[in-house]
């Protein structure tokens, strides 16, 4: 099984709130997950950004696989220097 961390959209219509999860690469985007890691949210200014840290880096420890957007966000919380 083969997991990436994405991002899966909630909130309500043009008020969008995404959460980070690890999820099997084969569920879609609103499907089932293994685990929430945290939340994001880009309508704020600046846009908030909250992280499990311990377990995002077991996650990628693990082998997980970031999306793009994952993969910024981490970066600019300072997770990816670490792994």
């Amino acid at each position: 099984m083969a997991v990436h961390l994405r991002l899966t959209r909630a909130g309500r219509r043009n008020r969008p709130f995404y959460r980070l999860v690890a999820a099997d690469s084969r569920m879609p985007r609103d499907g089932r997950y293994l685990e929430v890691l945290g939340t994001h949210d880009g309508l704020k200014h600046p846009p908030v950004t909250e992280l499990k840290r311990e377990r995002v880096l077991d996650w990628l420890n693990k082998g997980a696989q970031p999306s793009v957007t994952v993969r910024t966000l981490l970066r600019r919380a300072g997770l990816l220097k670490k792994n």
